[in-house]
């Protein structure tokens, strides 16, 4: 597979010299290689040329858009699913939780208020003009909950016994009502697509765009309050300029739930451990 990503390389740029080609990261859709510590080229595993190229616009939209920075787009190869971007500073959030951070959780609430803007930045965009740029993603909670009980039961042995009682709970449950409106959202914004400067406790970027659609801006909310847990869901709130109420807050929950245990039966099958191992670790918060 270098050889494939060095091939490109040579056709859409040519004089650029390559000195190393890694591999960088796995998830359900892409895999992304790091070339000279400078450029990422990710390649989508079954996106189709248009995708790649709606992709490519949504990425020049957010650049005006985005209060953070996102990816700036070297090259694309439309046929192999390829985009390039020049490597943003700093390291997933997901590598520095709150413990690890040089100054403590103090440091992780820093981050609330710049993701909140964010937030409030990208929700606010126009429908009409994303829409030209990101597909509508609209799936009906009902469906959500059948899907991730299937996919709970297929792994609940590597839940701890005294925590399945908090899943089952939740199948129980009546899924929440649908939204009332739809915004343009990242759709993926778990803490591995925040980047950080951890020694400065600031977001340096926000990266993965392939699955941002116009749907439920609830989304967005539900992997941080999944991944960060709901005191930094509520700080990231407090600097977000819409309101969520009770029905949107509810479904906030239920996404972050069904996600949880999805990247828990993607991290025990086909994905990387770490996806289990973080699913397990947050479990408690965000079903309790």
């Amino acid at each position: 597979m270098n050889g494939d990503i060095r091939t490109l390389l040579s056709r859409h740029l040519p004089d650029y010299r390559v000195r190393s080609v890694r591999p960088l990261g796995e998830g359900l859709d892409n895999m992304v290689y790091e070339v000279n510590d400078e450029l990422l080229v990710r390649r989508n595993k079954a996106t189709t040329p248009d995708e790649n190229r709606q992709e490519v616009a949504r990425l020049a939209a957010l650049r005006e858009l985005s209060p953070l920075p996102v990816p700036e787009v070297v090259f694309a190869d439309d046929e192999s699913g390829v985009i390039a971007y020049h490597k943003l500073p700093g390291e997933p959030l997901n590598r520095h939780p709150a413990a690890d951070l040089r100054h403590g959780a103090a440091d992780l609430r820093r981050l609330a208020e710049p993701l909140g803007e964010f937030l409030t930045a990208l929700h606010g965009a126009s429908t009409a003009r994303m829409r030209e740029v990101a597909p509508l993603d609209v799936y009906p909670a009902p469906t959500l909950l059948r899907d991730a009980e299937l996919d709970y039961r297929d792994v609940e042995s590597h839940v701890p016994e005294k925590q399945r009682p908090l899943v089952e709970r939740f199948f129980e449950e009546p899924p929440p009502d649908e939204p009332r409106s739809l915004r343009f959202c990242h759709n993926d914004l778990g803490a591995e697509h925040v980047l950080v400067d951890a020694e400065a406790a600031t977001i340096t970027g926000i990266i993965d765009w392939t699955d941002a659609a116009i749907t439920d801006p609830s989304h967005d909310f539900a992997r941080i309050y999944r991944d960060l847990g709901p005191e930094f869901f509520e700080a990231t709130l407090s600097h977000y300029d819409f309101p969520l109420d009770d029905a949107d807050r509810a479904r906030v929950l239920f996404y972050a739930r069904c996600a949880l245990i999805e990247d828990l039966a993607y991290g025990l099958s086909t994905g990387p451990r770490h996806y289990a191992d973080a699913a397990l670790a947050h479990l408690a918060w965000t079903f309790a």
